[in-house]
């Protein structure tokens, strides 16, 4: 069963499982002791730091293991702002941030500080000199700014060099999450602070790196404790540690040959995707991305129940969708971003991926996509931009839904039903109205309020705004094609 899912967690590399094994035989001994076996895993534990040392840029003394990514995202942010407090209590994040940062960063509102989310374009990069505006405009002075070397949701690269260095000249020092781009080869700039986490480049999970160079104040988060230079209390795991470090320096060897390999894989997904299924949207940076992870979503598609479909087909990804989360909310990152959410994939290909599976999954994708739109109504394109006479008064659609209309207006009641049915509703009307007409949709799905403005670009009709309504949101959309 193919695993395009590795942006999550990527599958164990054979050399961090033969690694695993052998120090759990050799490395399960307390390091701090002085007799033989403690010796033997305290070898293990310095030879892993000097591996993960080399592959990070650091010094083997900077580096500290700790017990997941978020773990060291949580506590780098934490042990900077502390070490920093007398400098300021203001931190600057982006907006598509991990949420491990914007959960930090919401804590540390919490308890008194400040925060400015820099904004992205639409393809998820921050804009030159953001970092820089950000920390001019800053309502008190800035301890720490946070700044992901590459996006989790849509594989963007950040400019990481030019922030840290508009950073610098404020003397503000930077974190850089580098979980995702780890892997493919250290991040370039003279960041202050770095993090990463062990199962994302075929490490075992429940490892992650905290870098902090010399000289940047940092004080750790809770009780002191003697191990890990005390910014990660408790015993170490040293035949994960030793794992994570092996298939890391593994991983760096292959990623040259591999990246290459896997970046024409993607843009074959890139490329085509978009003509064999109507109305989908590539999303991300084009140029500047990972190249192992392309996303797109696909107009008029349940995300949850499209997910369902592939994973019966064979296929294992992900999605920012509202529909595939509990908080039935969109992505975060797809927000910030001002893209479509519907129906959103993300593919992201593991190490030694096939290129005869990518095909099939191209060759299966069409029909999935084309069963699940079946299935939910959706309109077909032809039917959808037909003109058709405004009816004399209120109706009902074919879908249920109750329309009345206003003046060359139709209203269109979606409240209580989620993505993407608003825009399949509003699809399906915006022929009643002529050319200049209204269509409004009441909606209370979060989804709608990028789903709404990004089905408008994407058929060529002016979305005129929102409005408060007695329930949920009022989202106006005038007919111009």
């Amino acid at each position: 069963m193919p695993y395009f899912d590795a942006a999550s967690s990527a599958p164990l590399h054979p050399v961090a499982r033969q690694a695993l094994l052998a120090a759990l035989d050799e490395g399960w001994a307390d390091p701090a002791r002085l007799y033989r076996e403690g010796r033997r895993a305290r070898l293990l534990l310095d030879a892993a730091r000097e591996a993960a040392a080399e592959a990070v840029g650091c010094r083997p003394d900077e580096l500290t293991f700790t017990s997941s990514g978020t773990r060291a995202l949580h506590d780098g942010i934490a042990g900077a702002l502390a070490g920093r407090r007398r400098a300021g209590r203001h931190l600057v994040v982006s907006a598509v941030e991990h949420s491990a940062v914007l959960h930090a960063a919401a804590a540390h509102e919490a308890g008194g500080g400040t925060v400015t989310e820099v904004p992205v374009d639409s393809t998820g990069r921050i804009a030159p000199g953001g970092y820089a505006a950000a920390l001019r405009d800053a309502p008190g002075p800035t301890a720490l700014a946070a700044l992901q070397s590459a996006n989790h949701e849509v594989g963007t690269r950040q400019p990481v060099a030019e922030a840290a260095a508009e950073c610098a000249e404020a003397g503000v020092p930077l974190l850089v999450d580098a979980a995702q781009s780890l892997a493919w080869g250290a991040v370039v700039g003279g960041w202050s602070l770095l993090t990463a986490s062990a199962h994302k480049w075929g490490g075992p999970s429940g490892v992650g790196l905290l870098a902090v160079r010399k000289g940047v104040r940092f004080a750790a988060h809770g009780p002191a404790d003697e191990r890990e230079s005390g910014r990660a209390p408790g015993f170490e795991n040293i035949p994960a540690v030793v794992a994570a470090a092996a298939s890391l320096r593994a991983v760096r060897e292959e990623s040259a040959a591999e990246a290459e390999r896997l970046r024409e894989l993607v843009d074959r997904i890139r490329t085509r995707v978009p003509r064999l299924i109507p109305d989908v949207e590539v999303v991300g940076d084009p140029e500047r991305r990972l190249p192992h992870l392309v996303t797109f979503s696909c107009l008029y598609v349940d995300g949850e129940t499209l997910l369902h479909e592939l994973d019966r087909a064979g296929f294992s990804v992900s999605s920012g969708s509202s529909c595939t989360s509990s908080t039935l909310t969109p992505s975060h990152v797809l927000r910030a971003m001002g893209v479509l959410s519907e129906g959103n994939v993300r593919v992201s290909l593991p190490l030694g991926t096939l290129e005869e599976d990518v095909e099939r999954f191209l060759g299966l994708l069409p029909d999935v996509v084309r069963r699940v739109r079946g299935q939910l109504g959706a309109p077909e394109r032809d039917e959808e931009v037909a003109a058709r006479s405004v009816a004399p008064a209120a109706v009902s659609g074919s879908g249920g839904e109750e329309r009345e209309e206003r003046e060359d207006e139709l209203v269109v009641d979606s409240l209580g039903k989620l993505c993407p049915i608003p825009v399949i509703e509003l699809a399906k009307v915006i022929g009643d109205v002529p050319v200049g007409g209204l269509v409004t949709v009441l909606a209370d799905d979060e989804a709608a309020r990028l789903d709404i403005p990004a089905w408008c670009a994407m058929r060529g009709h002016e979305y005129v705004g929102e409005r408060p309504a007695d329930r949920g949101t009022a989202y106006r959309v005038r007919r111009r094609a």
